[in-house]
């Protein structure tokens, strides 16, 4: 009797322990949660929406009236043609981690395979963390859309339309892919391995965009009477409606790069829209003081900066960074979008690298300092000295490397279908050389 009443304590034991076993190995394994899905869903939709129809706006009305439609053509056509590209063979080469190894430096480092092309493998059910992986792969698209996107900004005006298709698909594969496998793709990629932070593109996106660019507005020269002869912005009323926009859209692009709804996504957004509204103040201030009357570009210029500025940072900063962010992108962009081009002479006709490059670069190099919780940041015991060495190594790589790559791609394209449009066609503006349309009708 005894033993038969023993053998069951030790039963139930023994379930009650596998019982509570399991219970745990299931919580450890990876599960969807809907929070964080219709957040990222609601992000993917903000960071599309940060290209069609804001940046187009913002850019559009930046442009004389003779080229409106060409800058709008170009966004829309390039969302349509980079979406295309990415889900056939772009997210494999991007974030396949078939092969990465961490610490070894060899291909797998820097580019993917193509074992996930068309979406191989990758069902509505597959997860990457609590989200499903194909809208990880959405969200991501929508930053690969948008980064050759910003480098129509530099060249605008002058280059054929189907320059810039050619120019940006295959760029996407030669700078921004190789990029982003390095520095988001996991453990084994070449910056991830040196621990660089980038938490929603100042390396990827705007250093990338933003060298090129300057690349590309060297290549191809200044528009026809730059700097004396241009008419202003056609439509500031599109530009700030345009900026409004972009602002409203990078909090999908920062918050939403925290993959969740969680804390991390919301101390992202506080500090995405504190540094863009310092900047904004700022660059108004300076150039209160300096020319006597703040102007309306003025103040898009700086939130635009402000913007760019704190990606990299943005979720790892605390308040104070973000306003240090936010100030010295202000004062160090406003230098290289008058200053320093007027005194290079390069026609960078919407300040891409100025804005873009000089911005995405400097928030780099200052998260390295205020992602310190000394700072008011969220990691402890930060090297400082350290962090700034890497951040700054990985993102002149970036920039060096865009600039070289980009000078190659744009004296191919010149030397066979062409870069520019002839003079006549210039003049005549391209919505009617490149799209026999105009934007508007005038009596």
């Amino acid at each position: 009797m005894l033993k038969t009443l023993k053998f069951p304590k030790i039963g139930i034991g023994v379930l009650s322990w596998a019982a509570f076993a399991a219970s745990t190995f299931a919580q450890e394994e990876p599960a969807l949660d809907s929070g964080d899905t219709a957040w990222i869903l609601t992000s993917t939709a903000l960071v599309l929406f940060m290209t069609i129809p804001a940046l187009a706006l913002f850019y559009g009305g930046l442009v004389r009236t003779k080229n409106v439609l060409s800058v709008l053509m170009q966004c829309l056509v390039l969302t349509a043609v980079l979406s295309i590209v990415w889900v056939v063979i772009g997210y494999s080469l991007a974030f396949d981690s078939t092969g990465m190894v961490k610490d070894e430096v060899g291909a797998r480092a820097v580019i993917g395979t193509s074992a996930k092309a068309m979406m191989k493998g990758i069902t509505g059910d597959t997860l990457s963390g609590t989200i499903p992986e194909v809208l990880f792969a959405a969200f991501q698209m929508t930053f690969a859309v948008i980064t050759p996107a910003l480098m129509i900004g530099a060249f605008a005006e002058r280059m054929k339309f189907s320059a810039v298709l050619v120019f940006s698909t295959v760029w996407l594969f030669v700078v921004y892919i190789p990029v982003c496998h390095m520095t988001w793709a996991g453990e084994g990629g070449l910056f991830a391995d040196w621990g660089v932070m980038d938490f929603a593109g100042g390396i990827v996106v705007h250093v990338t965009a933003g060298f090129a660019a300057l690349a590309a507005c060297i290549v191809i020269g200044p528009r026809h009477g730059y700097p004396t002869t241009l008419e202003p912005p056609h439509n500031m009323t599109m530009t700030v409606t345009g900026t409004a926009m972009l602002w409203v859209g990078w909090f999908g692009f920062n918050a939403g790069s925290a993959l969740g709804a969680n804390g991390q996504a919301a101390m992202t957004l506080l500090v995405t829209h504190l540094s863009a509204s310092v900047a904004t103040f700022v660059w108004m201030a300076i150039e209160w003081l300096k020319l006597g009357k703040p102007s309306v570009l003025g103040a898009a210029t700086g939130a635009i900066a402000g913007l760019a500025a704190i990606t990299p940072a943005s979720g790892f900063v605390g308040p104070l960074g973000a306003i240090a962010i936010g100030t010295a992108s202000a004062i160090i962009c406003f230098i290289f979008a008058t200053t320093i081009k007027q005194a290079f002479k390069y026609d960078d006709t919407l300040d891409v690298f100025g804005v873009h490059g000089v911005g995405g670069f400097l928030g780099t190099i200052l998260c390295g300092v205020f992602a310190s919780t000394q700072f008011g940041g969220s990691v402890a015991d930060l090297n400082i000295a350290k962090q700034v060495g890497v951040q700054f190594t990985a993102a002149a790589i970036t920039g060096v490397y865009a600039i070289v790559v980009s000078l190659i791609l744009l004296k191919i394209i010149q030397a066979t279908i062409g870069l520019r449009i002839p003079l006549d066609g210039e003049n005549r503006g391209l919505d009617l050389t490149e799209h026999d349309e105009r934007g508007y009708i005038f009596n």
